[in-house]
């Protein structure tokens, strides 16, 4: 864990200042000491692998309007008919062998710097939403503000390993000049990793041209600096946008989370099995791909489904459906060697309310003991994915410090077994103000920094404060405190210079 503290010059002042400096806590991504939980036998898993391959050579998977795919699909021994690409048993899982188990993405302060693979876990914010909800003004169109708030925020998070990427759509900025700004808030504002556009090509370039400003050029050519996240339009198509972002980025050596976006029963069958089957030939697809296009090119295993309403047709989150398919998918990846993104703090809910809370933490829960090494929609998202609440991802992320916990196992130390302390205290006493408690009690308990633990008179002299206007409280204070990490300033007008530059040759659109 490292500590920042600001600091003064001269004596008294110095003492001054530092008694009233703001402590910003940072903690190393999750290096779990648990073991993951296998839910499917070996039957089910060779069943599901066996079927994928049939998918894939029997159905095939389109890649639209990409002929220079289907003429690396060719080349690399693929039927190819139409835009249909159908590829051999072992073909694609022979192709993916090539990438890395783990990789670490570098951050511009190295020590934010994240692995991603083996027993790791990296927390992501959300990732999507176009609209906002706050406690002041209710649900409504994201902004580019709201988007330099929810940076911030995740900066200051002490749980948070990584700064994610369209942490809300900024919808008040053109979709084609949008990019450049939210990617100069995550280089700017923050100097956790983040991640790359992908929504154009030449959006994906940018991306990499702006990290050469920020790392160099010969860093960013020999390190990933970005994680990109690659959606599969399932079910089996692969289309020309998203191909083009992941052929930019593995081209560049850069990180892509290949990952199917799936409704069971909408876009996958309403089985787990089906739904696995068609989940694992999606994705072996695409990370095979990554390695035509470059050998040995970092990238992630994903898997996002939802189930789906049959009354409403609306999607559900938390459910145990969905929490069978991470189990399953992260035992996929673990087969393949490949580094595992799913989970989040899904859910379906309106509000931050209960049902929210409730099927957030089952999601984050399977996803801690799947065996997710990248974790994106860690903290704020609601509605489905269409809004970031403010609110929420407060206290999401607060909540995230109990997955660390929970990842760092049982300690079996001398200290941990406190043979003295109940030596000490003997029958019929109390351990409250023995030695052992004395040395122990500031780190034996995870304790959240949002929820109120003050006896009822207090909580209610004081408001009745729910946990929202508790969280509400936090976002203001944070804000208010926080001071932006240093950058060089050669470096911040080089990236000014480039985005105008780029922004005056491109005229607005909203596509």
């Amino acid at each position: 864990m490292t500590r920042l503290r600001s600091r003064g010059s001269g004596g008294g002042a110095a003492r001054r200042k530092a008694r009233t400096s703001i402590e910003i806590e940072f903690t190393k991504f999750i290096e779990r000491k648990i073991p993951t939980y296998e839910y499917l036998g070996d039957e089910a898993l060779d069943i599901i692998e066996s079927n994928a391959e049939s998918v894939l050579q029997e159905i095939g998977v389109r890649f639209s309007d990409n002929q220079s795919a289907l003429n690396l699909w060719k080349n690399a021994g693929a039927d190819i008919k139409d835009d249909i690409v159908r590829i051999p048993k072992g073909l694609a899982k022979s192709l993916c062998a090539t990438i890395p188990s783990k990789f670490f993405q570098k951050a511009r302060n190295p020590e934010r710097s994240v692995e991603i693979g083996g027993n790791s876990m990296v927390l992501a914010p959300v990732y999507g939403p176009p609209f906002i909800r706050t406690v002041e003004e209710g649900r409504r169109y994201a902004t580019m503000s709201d988007f330099n708030k929810l940076v911030k925020l995740g900066y200051s998070s002490k749980w948070l390993h990584h700064s994610g990427g369209t942490v809300c759509e900024p919808t008040d900025v053109p979709v084609n000049k949008r990019h450049l700004d939210m990617l100069f808030a995550h280089m700017t504002l923050s100097d956790k990793p983040f991640m790359g556009s992908v929504t154009e090509p030449e959006r994906a370039e940018d991306s990499v041209e702006m990290c050469k400003l920020l790392f160099g050029k010969n860093f960013v050519t020999e390190n990933a600096v970005m994680t990109s996240l690659i959606n599969i339009n399932s079910p089996l198509t692969f289309d020309s946008t998203m191909m083009g972002a992941l052929e930019v980025y593995a081209r560049n050596g850069q990180a892509c989370i290949v990952s199917p976006f799936i409704v069971g029963g909408a876009m996958a069958p309403v089985s787990v099995t089906g739904t696995l089957t068609q989940v694992l030939a999606e994705a072996l697809a695409g990370l095979a791909y990554s390695q035509l296009i470059r050998k040995g090119a970092p990238a992630i295993f994903g898997a996002f489904v939802s189930s789906i309403d049959m009354n409403s047709g609306a999607p559900t989150f938390g459910t145990p459906e969905a929490s069978k398919i991470l189990y399953g998918a992260g035992q996929l990846a673990r087969r393949l060697n490949l580094p595992f993104r799913s989970g989040g703090s899904l859910c379906g809910s309106k509000l931050p309310d209960a049902q929210a809370g409730m099927e957030t933490v089952n999601t984050l829960q399977a996803a801690l003991l799947g065996g997710v090494n990248f974790m994106l929609h860690s903290c704020g998202w609601l509605e489905g994915g269409l809004v970031t609440s403010m609110e929420k991802f407060l206290i999401d992320a607060d909540h995230l410090g109990s997955l660390h916990s929970m990842a760092a196992g049982v300690d079996i130390s001398e200290n941990a077994q406190a043979m003295d302390a109940i030596k000490e205290v003997g029958p019929g006493g109390h351990f409250l103000g023995c030695d052992h408690t004395q040395r122990n009690f500031k780190d034996s308990f995870w304790r959240s920094n949002i929820f109120d633990y003050k006896p009822f008179e207090t909580w209610s002299e004081e408001g009745e404060r729910d946990t929202v206007m508790l969280a509400n409280n936090k976002i203001k204070e944070t804000l208010s405190n926080y001071e932006k990490p240093p950058l060089d300033a050669g470096i911040e007008e080089a990236l000014i210079e480039y985005i105008s530059k780029k922004k005056a040759l491109l005229p607005d659109s909203l596509v």
